[in-house]
């Protein structure tokens, strides 16, 4: 399974009931950030969520309500004696943007490792996060987090080949034991693989066919919504972004189960307030605020 935290729904500037852009996915004892903005910290919080073992942060691109929270929470990393290696990846370019925010961070008890290529697909534990690219004014990618699920374990199957019960776990956990002098491998105790589960969020991003591509089935799509009327939409096309039309209008062609819009601009007190314009679309559009979560599942728990 995996739990999804919206801590941060506000774009450009934090608002009191809103930080700046934040997304947590935790599954299998790991932990990745995507983005981090001012206010990622006492978001999380709120929420009653520890970042304090975030394995990755993944950076959507490098304009200052994605990543000014950044400095902050590798100092709390410090103070709180953290000493296991903190992945950071975003897109071409990260080792120049980054230069001046690990220098404000100060030195680090831990290393600080960086991605260069999250197109290629980084895996921690069972789960891959991918980054792709979309359009934003800036070189900008959305992420697709996807946690594959084995085949089911035949017992049966495990029993002709002599296969000990006390092996039987490692079998499943993807390892091959020994039988005799045969070697058993997984997929011969194992059937076919299960449909897995499927995050993706968009980063700040115009409608185009590389996001509705990369979130086809999602089990939950996070896209930014920055402007919730129409009539902005020659705004949103100029600065690379998206309108709640947009963002349901994306999701009906993705073919995703779930919606959740993010990322939306200071102008709008209410942001529900324009939920129809997503709703019109896709009706399964949600609204997202600040400490809104999901446990995913796979289809047969």
């Amino acid at each position: 399974m995996i739990d999804v935290t919206l801590l941060g729904t506000a774009a450009t500037m934090p608002l009191p009931e809103r930080a700046l852009s934040s997304v947590l996915i935790r599954y299998d004892g790991r932990t990745i950030l995507i983005d981090c903005g001012e206010g990622t910290q006492t978001a999380a919080r709120k929420a009653k969520v520890s970042l304090m073992k975030t394995d990755l942060i993944a950076l959507t691109h490098f304009h200052g309500d994605h990543i000014f929270g950044l400095p902050g929470l590798m100092q709390s990393f410090a103070c709180m004696g953290r000493t296991e290696p903190l992945y950071l990846c975003g897109p071409e370019g990260i080792q120049t943007a980054l230069e001046p925010i690990l220098k404000l961070a100060g030195p680090m008890p831990y290393k600080v490792l960086l991605c260069l290529d999250t197109q290629e697909g980084i895996s921690f534990g069972n789960g891959t996060l991918r980054g792709f690219p979309v359009n934003h004014r800036v070189h900008c990618l959305g992420y697709e987090f996807s946690l594959p699920r084995k085949g089911r374990f035949d017992p049966v199957l495990a029993d002709s080949l002599g296969v000990k019960v006390e092996d039987r776990g490692k079998l499943q956990m993807g390892e091959p034991v020994t039988v005799g002098d045969r070697v058993i491998t997984p997929d011969m105790v194992l059937g076919k693989e299960r449909k897995g589960l499927k995050v993706v969020v968009s980063g700040d991003t115009a409608p185009c066919q590389n996001l509705t591509e990369n979130a086809r089935d999602a089990d939950l799509f996070i896209c930014e919504a920055t402007y919730g009327e129409e009539e902005y939409q020659d705004d949103a096309k100029t600065y690379g972004h998206s309108t709640f039309s947009d963002a349901g209008r994306t999701a009906r062609d993705a073919k995703v189960k779930r919606l959740w819009l993010t990322h939306f601009s200071q102008m709008m007190e209410q942001p529900a307030a324009f939920l129809p314009n997503a709703a019109e679309y896709f009706p399964q559009a949600v609204c997202g605020e600040d400490g809104m979560k999901i446990t995913l599942k796979f289809e047969d728990e």
